[in-house]
């Protein structure tokens, strides 16, 4: 990738081709993403803003959480992350997903690190290019706060890393490295559960390339990492009362009853549309019949490289190639489990665009499921193949150029819909400037209202959530509601025409249009003389 040459007794680090060309492609992703930062984009919502709510009283010592509020599952790393930054500059969009930014960038690094180790230097670039666009999808899973996502994926990067070093032999200090290894394994963990699969398999690949490593000091402290990182859940859920240990809730979400989507719909909505949504090949609202090809190929590209990592590990002629014949087969066994667990779940089928985020994690395995096709079109290309063998790089290279199209074309969009985005998010601030402006302090609203307002305006204004019948709603913070419930005289901040605003004039009757003392953003905010509190 680079060497370094001494000249005039300083060192000079140079790249080769491929890995300038990374650098450059790199830096242009980090680059657009720092723009769509600053220009919170994506758009913010309730669920991120409560993370940031987090990292706000983590960072004024007065929560120490574990698990996202009322959300006994999901870790909070990225509240830890930004809390130093929110309490240092206070509550702003851009200012907590900058360690998000950090993260991108040092999974784009890793990724083609791993990618050059166990493929080529020049499918390595293509990855980091593709890497650097972004659709919304993929874009609002790297850079909002929601948990997971951005810190797991480069972290089973790292891991793996880690295995093939040690097993090729490279690693001077080998048991830091089983170290490091178990405190990522650890932390991926509680910061998401999805990423099992790709843990497992990294675990697979650390015991084929070291295991006398795992024996003595070195296993010692690869428990001991892993048990450092995951000490937060274990703590949490052995105070936890009966039935909100993090299983047991995450077992409740996954078996809610209703009725089951049937196989077809489930692998039509988890193949055909989440793959390429996760992917970055579709516009933010989906993905046309005809961009769902890739969705279709895709376990195609699967079994092919699972069958060119069989044959790599077969053929290898020492103990190195073989530790990377396994890691290959690992990033295909990941993309493999990843799929299973996601479409046997009814979120496949019943919200496929809401819940394509849940296969985000497949980017780990990008470089091997283009290798097949980046193995043909370059066998193709140096005209050594039979004519069946060119024919198949020519497919294969047409395969490669729509998907840097597709994934060209749904980057253009989303930013072509960056104008209405940035709309709707001026409004949300019009909003809570409304509210202060009103001198209101305790207010209700709806669950897409309440948490986004509250970080807007840095808890001047505390918000109970209400359902569209001004009955209780998800109040993922108890003493914000318990807050609103003692104000004499709550506000009320709903949507103009929404089934809540109807109620409270229905309960309000003749004086409904004097309580009314603002709108802005689509919303009416209402301080009537009395609290309505249907509920009591």
């Amino acid at each position: 990738m680079s060497t370094a040459v001494q000249h005039r007794g300083w060192w000079h680090p140079t790249l080769d081709r491929p890995a300038l060309v990374a650098l450059l492609l790199g830096a242009a992703g980090v680059g657009y993403r720092l723009v769509l930062t600053l220009l919170t984009l994506p758009g913010s919502n309730s669920d991120e803003a409560t993370f940031g709510l987090a990292a706000l009283h983590i960072a004024a010592g007065r929560e120490r959480p574990v698990f996202l509020y009322g959300q006994h599952y999901m870790g909070v790393l990225e509240s830890y992350l930004a809390a130093p930054l929110v309490g240092w500059a206070g509550p702003s969009w851009p200012v907590l997903r900058l360690p998000l930014l950090v993260l991108y960038a040092v999974f784009l690094w890793l990724a083609y690190r791993l990618t050059r180790r166990l493929y080529s230097p020049w499918l390595a670039t293509f990855v980091v290019g593709l890497l650097a666009l972004g659709s919304e999808r993929v874009v609002r899973d790297q850079l909002t706060v929601v948990g997971g996502r951005p810190e797991v994926k480069p972290a089973v990067l790292a891991m793996l890393l880690i295995a093939v070093a040690l097993g090729e032999r490279r690693v001077r200090h080998r048991w830091l490295a089983t170290g490091v290894f178990g405190l990522l394994a650890g932390l991926a963990l509680w910061s998401d559960w999805l990423i099992v699969p790709y843990l497992a398999v990294a675990g697979i690949v650390l015991l084929w390339a070291a295991p006398r490593d795992l024996i003595g000091w070195p296993g010692v402290l690869l428990i001991a990492g892993f048990v450092v990182g995951v000490a937060p859940m274990i703590k949490d859920n052995l105070d936890a009362p009966p039935g909100q240990d993090s299983l047991s809730v995450f077992r409740q979400i996954s078996t809610k009853a209703g009725a089951a989507p049937s196989w077809s719909d489930r692998v039509h909505g988890g193949l055909l549309e989440g793959v390429p949504l996760a992917g970055g090949l579709c516009r933010a609202a989906g993905c046309a019949r005809w961009q769902e090809w890739f969705g279709l190929l895709y376990p195609v590209l699967l079994v092919a490289a699972a069958v060119l990592g069989l044959v790599t590990l077969r053929r290898a002629a020492d103990a190195a190639g073989r530790v990377r014949a396994v890691a290959r087969l690992a990033l295909v066994v990941g993309a493999v489990l990843t799929l299973l667990g996601y479409v046997r779940s009814p979120l496949a089928a019943t919200d496929p665009l809401g819940n394509a985020r849940y296969l985000s994690v497949l980017q780990i395995s990008l470089p091997a499921v283009l290798w097949p096709l980046w193995l043909a079109a370059a066998r193709a290309w140096r005209g050594t193949a039979g004519v069946a063998a060119r024919v198949g790089g020519a497919v294969a290279c047409l395969v490669l150029a729509a998907v840097a199209a597709a994934t060209v074309a749904a980057t253009v969009a989303f930013v072509a819909d960056a104008p209405s985005v940035r709309a709707e998010e001026r409004q949300t601030r019009e909003l809570a400037d409304a509210v202060r402006g009103a001198g209101l302090h305790e207010v209700y609203g709806d669950y897409w209202t309440c948490n986004r307002m509250i970080f807007n305006t840095g808890e001047a204004v505390v918000c109970g959530v209400l359902d569209g019948n001004l009955t209780p709603g998800q109040n993922r913070y108890p003493a914000y509601w318990r807050q609103v419930g003692r104000a004499a005289r709550p506000g009320y901040v709903l949507k103009v025409g929404s089934s809540a605003e109807r109620t409270l004039r229905w309960w309000l009757g003749d004086g409904a249009d004097a309580a009314v003392v603002a709108e802005a953003g689509g919303y009416r905010v209402y301080h009537p003389e009395s609290a309505v509190r249907p509920w009591r």
